[in-house]
């Protein structure tokens, strides 16, 4: 594992940091590495950026009519 050390962490953030440790129960090492961790969510891709590659992928292909498809099946 990799250490991590942040300087000059302004006094407010340290406060908030600690005090919302303490509400968890967590050292504020651990609090960081979950605060950290969160941040991974604007790593990855967004919703409509995986609706996007989902239409191109699906882009020209016969996907047929749905609600035929389910009347059809209904009078079977």
């Amino acid at each position: 594992m990799k250490t991590l050390t942040i300087r000059n962490v302004p006094d407010d953030l340290y406060k908030t940091i600690s005090r919302i440790a303490q509400q968890n129960r967590r050292s504020i090492q651990q609090q960081v590495l979950v605060i950290l961790d969160k941040a991974r969510v604007y790593d990855n891709e967004t919703p409509i950026d995986k609706a996007m590659a989902i239409r191109q992928a699906l882009m020209g292909r016969d996907l047929g009519n749905t609600l035929e498809e389910i009347h059809a099946e209904r009078n079977q």
